[in-house]
């Protein structure tokens, strides 16, 4: 049995964060881990208060399971704060965590920062050289490159740019927000885009966690970076095409459907 590690915030609702996490590991029939950063009270509506664990605990949950179990791979997700980007930094400087793959929680859907300007430099000074992938969405590729990304050409030259920051690969999530449902690859040699069909739901809640923690999972099955990326990328076309209404705002994708056939 493989083990995945998930670094992230809990969600309440139960549509994002570690509880979507721990489930698309499940459905990859991984054994789930977990370093909680953060307890947030959110529903399908809103995050209504949120607070951030102590960085020592947090450093204390990922050495209690990178000491004790073969960790064959690792995300994170909500960090928080810089002072959690940097323990989480050290700490996967150091413990064997498997190839990592960073989702910048940065900016949420609505475009609003989530992170002041100290947390977004530690993220790109310290935790991008770390990372077999980093997974920014539109705003927080916006964010990171202080400019607009709109399109897929400029999609394309973000990716680079990003690379160009520390990040020894990048996918730059387009989503609904492009035609093609694109997201586009980049590792310093190949540029990919990754196309998708466009799932008319509203229940996208937690779609940035499903796919990076999809990555994950494929990538501690053994997967070559691409093709865990183009794994991902359909394991979450399906989870949407087969998502559900729970509570009166956006409700999640279906984590389990791999089990569920």
């Amino acid at each position: 049995m493989k083990v995945a590690l998930t670094i992230a915030g809990s969600d309440s609702g139960g549509g994002a964060g570690i509880q979507a996490d721990l489930r698309t590991f499940a459905a990859h029939r991984l054994h789930g881990t977990s370093a909680i950063t953060a307890v947030t009270a959110q529903n399908s509506v809103a995050v209504t208060a949120w607070v951030a664990l102590e960085p020592a605990m947090v450093v204390a949950q990922l050495e209690a399971v990178a000491t004790d179990m073969p960790v064959a791979a690792t995300k994170t997700g909500m960090l928080a704060n810089a002072a959690i980007v940097g323990a989480v930094a050290d700490a996967a400087a150091r413990l064997p965590l498997g190839p990592l793959v960073v989702d910048p929680v940065m900016v949420a859907k609505s475009g609003d920062r989530l992170l002041d300007a100290a947390a977004e430099r530690a993220y790109v000074e310290r935790l991008f050289p770390l990372a077999a992938i980093v997974t920014p969405n539109l705003h927080e590729a916006e964010a990171l490159l202080g400019r607009p990304v709109r399109g897929l050409a400029a999609m394309r030259e973000a990716a680079r740019d990003l690379h160009r920051l520390g990040a020894r690969a990048v996918l730059v999530k387009g989503g609904e927000s492009v035609p093609g449902a694109e997201d586009v690859f980049f590792d310093g040699s190949r540029l990919e885009e990754i196309p998708g069909p466009r799932i008319d739901t509203a229940n996208v809640h937690g779609t940035g966690c499903t796919l990076s923690a999809a990555l994950c999972a494929r990538l501690a099955l053994g997967d070559a970076l691409l093709d865990a990326v183009r794994g991902a990328k359909a394991y979450l076309v399906e989870a949407l095409r087969r998502s559900y209404t729970v509570g009166k705002g956006r409700g999640p994708v279906d984590h389990l459907h791999p089990l569920t056939r």
